[in-house]
This record gives C-alpha cells, sequence and structure tokens, in this order.
C-alpha cells in the first residue's frame, strides 16, 4: 500500500522513521512519501520536503512567515492529489496537519493522526476538528483514551514510545566509570539540569536552575545539552557557575544521576522512567505567562502527574523558583521516605504506559485499519 506521512519537527522524523520500519514490517509492499527528515530518508521511500523547511515556531514567527507557511501547504495538498496515497498519517505538527486533514477527508483520502494535539490544554473545540476529518487517531498518552469519549470519539493507545527509546538506551549503557571518564566527571554524586531543548525555555529555566548549586556542595551539576543548540547559546547562561554540560547523552546522564532538575516537557516522562526522582519547573515571559494561565486547562502540567492523575513530583512554575528548587532537591537528597514513595509511583507510572513495542503496535493497527477500510469501502 502508499502512505504518505508528514512529521514537521525533528521528534516527528524520528517517529515517522520508526512507524515506517514498522510499516515495512506489517506491509512488506509499502511505498512511502513524506514530508520528513534525515531518519526517514534513511527508511527510502522519497521525501518531497525536509522539516528543516517546514518547521516555524512562535507566534511571532509564524505571523512572518505565513507565505512560506502558506506555500507548504499548497505543494503539500496537490502531491497527495497526484500521489494518490491509500492513507494519509499525520504525525504531531498539529497546526499544519489540522488544516491538512481538513483538505484530505472530505478530498476522499484515509486520514490517520498520531500524537494528538494537546486539545486537552487548550482550545477543546479542536476536538470537533479531529472528530470531523480523522479517520483513526492514535494517542501515545493513556488518559487521552479517557479524554476523547467524553466526546464520543474513541481513539486508540497503543503505547508509548518513550518506554521503546528507555529500553533501548538502557541497554546501551556503559556504566557509570565509563561515562565519568568520557567527560571528565570525577566521581561526585550527579544532579542532572534538564533546561528544554528550545532556545526560549532554556533562556528562562536554566538560570534558576543555576541559582541552586552552590547549596549542595559535594554534588556535581551538569546540563543535557540539546542537540540543536550550540556550546555558546549555554555560555551566555552558565558564566562562572561550576555546572559541566554534556551533549547527546541525555540517557546515559539520567542512568547515572541521582537527583533532576526538568523543564517540563517530554524529558519529565523520560527522567522518571530511568528512575530518577525529580523536581519539575517551567518558566516563560511575563507575557506569555499572563495570557497562558488564563487557558490552559490540566490542573498538572507534567506528564508524570498527568498521566497518574495525581502529584508524583513537585512542579514549580514561574516565581521564587530559586527557593522552591533548593528546598525540593534537599527533600528528594535526605528525604529518604520521600524518595522511596516517589520511586514506587514511577513504577506505577511505569506500568500504566505499558510494554515497549509501540511502533510496531501502531504499524500492525494501521494497516489492519486500512485493508478494512479497503474491504468495506
Amino acid at each position: 500500500m502508499k502512505y504518505y506521512l508528514i512529521a514537521g519537527e525533528a521528534s516527528g522524523d524520528l517517529h515517522g522513521s520508526k512507524l515506517m520500519q514498522g510499516l515495512k514490517t506489517s506491509d512488506p509492499e509499502a511505498e512511502f512519501r513524506y514530508f520528513g527528515g534525515d531518519l526517514m530518508a534513511a527508511e527510502g521511500g522519497t521525501l518531497v520536503r525536509h522539516y528543516r523547511q517546514t518547521a516555524v515556531m512562535g507566534l511571532f514567527k509564524v505571523i512572518f512567515n505565513l507565505r512560506k507557511i502558506s506555500g507548504n501547504m499548497r505543494f503539500c495538498k496537490k502531491d497527495i492529489e497526484a500521489y494518490q496515497p491509500d492513507a494519509l498519517i499525520l504525525i504531531d505538527y498539529s497546526g499544519f496537519n489540522l488544516r491538512i486533514a481538513k483538505f484530505a477527508r472530505p478530498a476522499g483520502f484515509r486520514v490517520i493522526y498520531y500524537i494528538s494535539p494537546k486539545v486537552w490544554v487548550w482550545d477543546r473545540k479542536r476536538v470537533y476538528t479531529i472528530r470531523e476529518n480523522v479517520d483513526r487517531m492514535y494517542v501515545i498518552l493513556p488518559f487521552e483514551v479517557d479524554f476523547y469519549l467524553q466526546y464520543n470519539y474513541p481513539v486508540e493507545y497503543v503505547g508509548n514510545p518513550i518506554v521503546d527509546a528507555v529500553e533501548e538506551g538502557r541497554a546501551h549503557d556503559a556504566g557509570r566509570t565509563e561515562f565519568c571518564s568520557r567527560n571528565g566527571l570525577d566521581d561526585s554524586p550527579i544532579i542532572a539540569l534538564l533546561a528544554g531543548s528550545r532556545k526560549e525555555e532554556i533562556k528562562h529555566c536554566l538560570p534558576e536552575m543555576l541559582t541552586v548549586i552552590n547549596q549542595f556542595p559535594g554534588y556535581r551539576f551538569v546540563i543535557a545539552g540539546a542537540p540543536a543548540i550550540s556550546p555558546e547559546y549555554y555560555a551566555r547562561f552558565t558564566g562562572e557557575s561550576d555546572v559541566d554540560i554534556v551533549f547527546d547523552q541525555t540517557y546515559d546522564l539520567l542512568m547515572n544521576a541521582v537527583a533532576a532538575v526538568v523543564t517540563s516537557g517530554t524529558a519529565t516522562l523520560e527522567t522518571a522512567l530511568f528512575g530518577v526522582p525529580e523536581v519539575v519547573i517551567y518558566k516563560m515571559g511575563e507575557l506569555t505567562y499572563q495570557i497562558g494561565r488564563h487557558f490552559v486547562k490540566p490542573k498538572y502540567f507534567s506528564l508524570v502527574n498527568l498521566i497518574l492523575d495525581r502529584e508524583v513530583v513537585k512542579e514549580l512554575l514561574q516565581y521564587r523558583l530559586r527557593k522552591k528548587i533548593g528546598d525540593e532537591l534537599h527533600r528528594i537528597l535526605e528525604d529518604e521516605t520521600y524518595r522511596m514513595v516517589m520511586l514506587d509511583n514511577y513504577r506505577k507510572l511505569r506500568s500504566r504506559l505499558g510494554e515497549p513495542g509501540a511502533y510496531h503496535r501502531l504499524a500492525g493497527s494501521i494497516v489492519t485499519f486500512i485493508g478494512q477500510e479497503k474491504q468495506s469501502g
């Protein structure tokens, strides 16, 4: 069968490449055409747009790039029509992909969406757009199944791909001695700082993390450097701080850390799955915060707490972060009962997420669904 995939960011390229591997197993005659990146290109098929040509982040950047976005949208629609795929698979990237879905389903294409837009955070009206224009939604967070059922729209949870990534990371663990030697670290216990993958997150969150270093003599603070961020950018904030930084080694860092301070996002879930007690923070520009707080719906903002629907890790938002981070780290490191309760909840989280193999289950379900649709239609 013929598949047209659209992934507009680096994370989508990773998900897309893994899904393509699964589809080739479930459908040996699979053919691919896609918006994606280097990882998807390595799986074969035809790359028609690289995500570097399509990715636009942030409200003002979107406004200034409307012509570029519209051009990519027009090209994509024409390319889908010319290719006539058996299924259009949209991966995350909601601003672009939901508009493509609104074109594709009325045009007669089967529309599959993988990784739901965070409609449960804000703008829940988008659920109706999804229900009307997406034939099958696959989600990666268990609670999203119940959320969508409130709107009479069944979705499928086939597992979370982070479980697969963490299992793979554990399998390649070279041990603490090798990690420290490779990065010039001594044998002090490590506190990991995961400040996000985007410049805006790092700008607001990393300085807050660095303020607590002097409170913890005897510990080594190590930043997980994001692949797309230069060492020079981090240097703007680290200055004379007694901190190290390692790039492209986030999982190795977590496997050797005794605690972590983590910017809200996927990293909170990764940290928990590696069994590292953490404190979660988030800070943004003041105007963004004041506007956003009127629209954000969930009672938690970290994935760990959202999935388990209770406060497992402390969430610190926006103000007076220095003292709060320090207090929480002291509690994590010095209160053994508190630490063990958190780790016990991590085990419950791991059970809630299910077993590895998400991509292969996803691919198998997609192939079965399309086959059933073709038979009935």
